[in-house]
């Protein structure tokens, strides 16, 4: 008898035991399916041939196992080598031994002495469609004039680039294939401090390597994107999984193999790795990625506030007349013609959240506002007094409207233009003209023997005034176009032939 109840409890308890196995495993794997994102890139959904049989880790006491999540991401994970030639020229204005000025090219006398300089440099990408979309930082590929995208199974191919944005340090390839891996989007906004990540790429001219950490902190701003913008857009995770030069452009996955964000700098004393890496979150990276297939170039939406920069100490903020630190982004002013202003936001108003997001920082802010277009709807949470107010803001664009900003022929000219103010035209006896403030690595103006401070006069013989003279000329133009102008400080004038298609 005894030994009959002693089986029925092994027997009992064995069954107990399968049966919370099974419930364990049918609860906590059921809901293993794929939810694409929509950022009119991979929005498919199945899931692409790299995730087949992928469990990622399921419950919160199962071993961390990274083995899934790489044998995912590495499939859709690229190395990309760009080839520059940058071109030292002799064709400066020159000052004579007698005093003048004079535009002689040492060319006429020697030959052409200008010399090409080949330049090489690699990175990495994430497949982001099966039909080869790549996207990647746009440091890894300014100024490139050829672009070389390898697989993981070393399958190579030139890339052609669609479009890139400064302002996010992102860029978008496309190479000629089908039925490529790629990555599935995850969503940044539910990323967690703390959380295990993967970062992945071609560091130091490696194969593909894959490296572990945590996010360490989210919303972070370096103003590192402001080297190569005016308007920077920084909200970066922090991680600190191993990164190193060539990873830029690489995915950052979680543990269930989905892409979280783009890596794009380190913090280093050194230019090694030296204990902090810096990633674009995807959610910025869809929405960016979305504008560059369909319109060609970022909408970008404003709010229109001005808010104090990062880091400012207590003393001065006292000097600026900002109240002591309180949760959210003290507003400083709201111009008239910006959408806060319409939607009644005021100076001393703290913005607290956006969608139920909750804001913090300007680096937040600025992360949340850049996944919405000029006309989207956002409600935005704020502070006026101690108390808390929520209202509805129709964001703008740049000019502050609402419509659409289409990819200009001005953009490939790689450089910042600027209308000549009245005063400087009088001091130069001119009546008006296009200045070149600055020329990009990347661009068609970077082609061309032509330097900063130029200022342009006409184009195809067409008087050229203002910013948008020059752009109407160029955008009925076809071929070439020939472009003359002054140099500030130097008689005579100087021309330059533009190649449209180069």
């Amino acid at each position: 008898m005894k030994m009959r109840n002693i089986l029925a409890v092994i027997v009992l308890s064995a069954a107990t035991s399968l049966g919370t196995i099974w419930g364990y495993n049918k609860i906590s794997r059921g809901g293993d399916t794929y939810h694409y994102q929509q950022p009119g890139s991979n929005d498919t959904g199945k899931a692409p041939a790299n995730y087949a049989g992928f469990d990622g880790i399921n419950g919160a006491n199962a071993l961390v196992d990274f083995t899934p999540a790489a044998s995912a991401a590495i499939p859709a994970t690229v190395h990309i080598k760009t080839k520059a030639t940058s071109t030292v020229s002799n064709n400066l204005p020159r000052r004579s031994p007698f005093g003048d000025l004079f535009d002689l090219d040492l060319d006429d006398f020697f030959g052409d002495r200008s010399r090409s300089l080949p330049q090489m440099a690699s990175g990495s990408g994430a497949i982001i469609s099966e039909d080869g979309y790549i996207v990647t930082n746009n440091h890894v590929i300014d100024g490139a004039d050829e672009i070389t995208v390898t697989l993981s199974n070393k399958r190579s191919f030139k890339a052609k680039l669609v479009a890139a944005d400064p302002s996010s340090d992102l860029a978008l390839l496309k190479i000629d294939a089908k039925g490529l891996p790629f990555m599935v989007y995850g969503n940044s906004d539910d990323v967690k401090i703390g959380q295990w990540v993967l970062a992945l790429g071609y560091p130091l001219n490696l194969e593909a390597t894959v490296t572990a950490g945590i996010v360490s902190a989210k919303g972070r701003t370096l103003e590192i994107n402001r080297r190569q913008s005016n308007t920077p857009v920084e909200s970066f995770l922090q991680t600190d999984a191993a990164v190193n030069p060539g990873n830029s452009g690489g995915p950052l996955v979680n543990t269930e193999g989905k892409l979280i964000g783009i890596n794009s700098a380190i913090a280093s004393p050194t230019g090694a790795y030296a204990g902090y890496s810096f990633t674009i979150p995807v959610n910025i990276v869809k929405k960016i990625v979305a504008d560059m297939m369909k319109y060609g170039t970022v909408q970008r939406a404003y709010l229109g506030i001005q808010y104090p920069r990062e880091g400012l100490t207590e003393e001065q903020k006292k000097e600026s007349g900002i109240p002591p630190s309180e949760e959210g982004v003290y507003v400083m002013d709201v111009p008239k013609d910006g959408a806060a202003y319409a939607a009644g936001i005021k100076k001393g108003d703290f913005i607290t959240g956006i969608n139920d997001v909750p804001i913090s920082s300007g680096a937040e802010m600025v992360g949340q506002i850049a996944t919405y277009r000029p006309g989207d709807k956002i409600n935005l949470s704020y502070r006026r007094s101690g108390k808390e107010y929520k209202t509805n803001v129709v964001l703008r664009n740049s000019t502050g409207t609402m419509d659409v900003v289409k990819a200009s022929i001005i953009d490939k000219l790689g450089a910042d233009l600027g209308t000549v103010d009245k005063k400087k035209a009088d001091e130069l006896g001119i009546s008006g003209g296009v200045e070149i403030k600055s020329i990009g690595p990347r661009g068609l103006l970077s082609k061309v023997k032509v330097y900063e401070g130029f200022i342009i006069l006409k184009a195809n013989n067409t008087k050229v005034s203002n910013v948008d003279d020059l752009r109407k000329v160029l955008e009925t133009a076809s071929g070439s176009v020939k472009v003359e102008g002054i140099y500030p400080g130097y008689e005579g004038v100087y021309n330059f032939i533009l190649n449209l298609g180069a």
